[in-house]
């Protein structure tokens, strides 16, 4: 594995540029131009002493719903991932450029609470390419760690439409991916503005086209912007404030775009061992996110039993 340990967070634009470079004509040739390789390369970044900032984090938290508080919001480890995460794409030996990439998945685990004053070293790596019925995908993993300490971990799904082969093939309409009925009703509605793609980039770094204007989402496939999965993620989140334990994971699948501006429903229902939630469009009832959260004893004693009955 090609193993890298950074000084400091990659600066995004240059890294959009590169990642936005397999668009152009011929400029795949160039040795720095990611596009060219046929598998992702084994590399993994490492940036130490990160320190959040107490005014990013709230300004953050605005954006997506979450109250302010000393500790970090669950998605926020994400963001300070992100460049790391444009970095090992934009990387010459990538197959493909992240321009236009479409995050399918994302699995996050808080294992505790992040103060906002605790310094975390971040680590994030690759995973090999996949088949997918409407294209390839890939993952990134990235963690968080606090002296040692593995406090946060993610993955990410992306996918790149074109192309599709065997794979598993997607869920039903009002699936969650996980073998359960997506929860019933309305919880709340969230009427969402056509700038919505770009005050979250504002606050994550993530200007990725099809988020930040139609003129820009249109040569990429897509009617109007869409809103960040990544937001969407958060809000449901944020919407379950109070709810969530110390120490949990919670897996989402992003279904279909939502075009911006919009309105789109809220809805969970809890159980003894999770939560299910999902997004909804307020109107026609289109899904656009399922998830689930699920405490990591809940999950741990899971796999125990299943352990013991494999015996």
């Amino acid at each position: 594995m090609d193993q890298r340990t950074l000084t400091r967070p990659p600066s995004i634009l240059p890294l959009y540029a590169r990642a936005a470079a397999p668009l152009v004509p011929g400029a795949s040739l160039l040795p720095f131009v990611p596009g060219r390789g046929a598998e992702v390369p084994d590399v993994e970044l490492t940036l130490p002493d990160v320190e959040p900032q107490a005014s990013a984090v709230a300004d953050y938290a605005r954006v997506c719903g979450f109250a302010v508080r000393a500790t970090l919001p669950p998605t926020y480890p994400h963001v300070l991932a992100f460049p790391l995460h444009m970095a090992v794409m934009a990387d010459g030996r990538f197959p493909f450029g992240a321009v236009g990439l479409v995050h399918v998945e994302n699995s996050i685990t808080v294992h505790r609470p992040v103060e906002i004053g605790e310094r975390l070293t971040l680590r994030v790596r690759p995973t090999k390419v996949e088949q997918h019925p409407k294209g390839r995908t890939f993952g990134l993993v990235s963690e968080a760690h606090v002296a040692g300490e593995l406090v946060w971990e993610s993955l990410s799904t992306m996918l790149r439409r074109g192309g599709g082969g065997d794979g598993k093939a997607e869920g039903g309409e009002r699936g969650t991916g996980n073998g359960r009925e997506a929860p019933a009703g309305t919880a709340a509605q969230w009427k969402l503005g056509g700038d919505l793609g770009r005050r979250y980039a504002a606050v994550s770094g993530d200007r990725n086209p099809i988020h930040m204007h139609a003129l820009t989402a249109k040569p990429l496939g897509f009617p109007r912007a869409i809103a960040h999965g990544m937001w969407t993620k958060a809000r449901a989140l944020a919407a379950l404030d109070g709810r969530l334990p110390d120490s949990y994971r919670v897996e989402v699948r992003f279904r279909r775009p939502i075009l911006l501006p919009g309105t789109v429903a809220f809805a969970s229902a809890a159980g003894d061992d999770g939560i299910d939630f999902a997004v909804r469009d307020a109107r026609k009832g289109t899904p656009h996110l399922d998830g689930r959260v699920e405490p990591l004893q809940t999950k741990q004693s899971k796999q125990t039993s299943g352990r013991k009955r494999a015996k």
